[in-house]
């Protein structure tokens, strides 16, 4: 017979078994690190281009802790102390961590006890940038042997140094073939050697350039591996840099971009969330670099793309590329509400962009409560003369919700100031597709897009290069 008393007793059964599932499904790090007794320690880890905290724990008088994880945690993760040193660990299902060390800041001192996958990625980390030295020496050497007649003439120290590169090659690989196929040690360390290796590559080992570079195209950025490994960033800006910096001329530098970002974001359209965060962040990692032909590549892409849906806020800056790129025409708008126009008669103040007769007129959105906007409009401002002289006006549309802060910030300024007192609602704003500051715009007397400098030295060096050389050669013609 059923009873209450047999219910209560299965009920209690199962609690037991649901806490012994959950127990099972937690890993732990132990370890015992008598100078860390007393501090807090942090077991941190990735997600995407994010971190978060693990677990955090209290180390005991004698220096012993133990920190949990489980399921959502496996990859790459870092334990710190509080002074902020990190040691490099992995979370794996099958493997319970066991540390004994003086310091995370030195891991030389830190002895792996238990851990398979924990103690190949040491090894590997410590013996991978010796080879990677020796090899350099050994290229460095090589070149010698092959170029200088005085060693040339000897072909038996030239032999030697190629087979010992390719012995030392062949131990590097040999020691990621013997990794467990199934292991995460064995994705990670090719992928991070091959991050690690890029500007050796670029600078000495140029002959693999092409296929580094089609290495990092056939990264699958929809492999959770990777978003828990701390190398998404890496990824993206060493690919990037590493077309950058192939000795390639500029135009062929953006057609090789251009090419990744077709492979990037095909790869990508199966995740919109994936997607949407890789290409932000791509984005903004070529515009920082002033890589605009190949930003602009990228935000009419992901406009034209019809099978994913962009974040709103994201369009609403790539939208500004397909507006507002370079050999467009730039709206005119009016100069509403307030005008400061030093130079100019009371009664002849411009009542619109198209009212300034000026070789190229540079257009600046900011504001005073911009953080980087006090820096570059003073730095606008004391380049402004010789700008002026060489026929380049500046109007700063400021996007200043109250009139006393405008009058403040613009009374020091010698070019023109405007504002609407709308902020981001400032037709201006919202016709340039304005969704950061300070953003500048480059325009001639017919207000063509000439540039979109991310800078004022970046417009100085357009001045320099383009309107004083281009003056002089004119007068050395003459």
């Amino acid at each position: 017979m059923f009873t209450l008393k047999s219910l209560n007793s299965v009920g209690v059964l199962c609690m037991l078994m649901l806490i012994s599932l959950l127990m099972k499904a937690q890993q732990t790090i132990t370890g015992n690190f008598p100078n860390l007794a007393n501090q807090q320690l942090l077991l941190v880890g990735f997600n995407g281009f994010d971190t978060y905290t693990i677990d955090s724990v209290k180390v005991s008088e004698k220096g012993i802790f133990q920190l949990n994880f489980g399921a959502k945690d496996y990859g790459m993760a870092y334990l710190t102390s509080e002074d902020n040193k990190a040691f490099t660990v992995i979370l794996t299902a099958d493997e319970n961590l066991k540390l004994v060390g003086k310091t995370l800041a030195s891991p030389e001192t830190v002895a792996i006890t238990s851990g398979k996958q924990n103690q190949l990625f040491v090894q590997y980390a410590t013996e991978h940038p010796r080879r990677e030295q020796t090899l350099s020496a050994w290229d460095y050497l090589a070149k010698i042997y092959s170029k200088d007649f005085l060693f040339a003439v000897h072909e038996f120290p030239s032999k030697a140094i190629e087979e010992e590169k390719q012995r030392i090659k062949a131990e590097d690989s040999l020691f990621l073939a013997s990794l467990a196929s199934d292991s995460y040690v064995s994705w990670y360390l090719p992928v991070r050697k091959m991050v690690s290796s890029v500007s050796t590559v670029a600078q000495y080992r140029t002959n693999e350039i092409p296929a580094t570079i089609a290495a990092f195209r056939k990264m699958d950025y929809n492999d959770p591996r990777l978003y828990k490994s701390g190398l998404l960033k890496d990824i993206l800006e060493s690919h990037f840099w590493l077309i950058e910096n192939s000795g390639r001329s500029l135009d062929s530098v953006y057609i090789e971009m251009n090419k990744s970002i077709d492979y990037i974001v095909e790869n990508l359209l199966a995740d919109e969330q994936k997607l949407n965060e890789i290409t932000e962040y791509l984005f903004k990692a070529l515009e920082k670099r002033s890589l605009f032909e190949a930003s602009e590549y990228l935000a009419i892409k992901l406009l034209n793309e019809q099978s994913c849906t962009i974040n709103k806020n994201f369009t609403a800056q790539l939208e500004s590329y397909r507006a507002m790129k370079i050999g467009n025409i730039a709206p005119d708008f009016a100069f509403e509400k307030d005008c400061f126009a030093p130079g100019h008669e009371p009664g002849k103040l411009p009542q619109k962009l198209s009212d300034i007769k000026s070789k190229y007129t540079l257009v600046v959105f900011g504001a005073s409560w911009c953080p980087q906007c006090p820096q570059e409009l003073s730095q606008i401002s004391g380049l402004y003369e010789k700008w002026k002289t060489q026929g380049l006006e500046v109007v700063f549309v400021s996007l200043d919700d109250d009139q006393q802060n405008f009058k403040n910030f613009t009374s020091i300024f010698p070019f023109i100031s405007v504002c609407d007192y709308q902020k981001w609602d400032s037709s201006a704003a919202k016709e340039y597709h304005v969704f950061a500051t300070p953003t500048l715009f480059l325009l001639d007397n017919k207000q063509k897009i000439l540039l979109r400098p991310n800078s004022a030295q970046q417009l100085d060096s357009w001045v320099d290069w383009y309107l004083v050389q281009g003056n002089k050669q004119k007068v050395g013609e003459h």
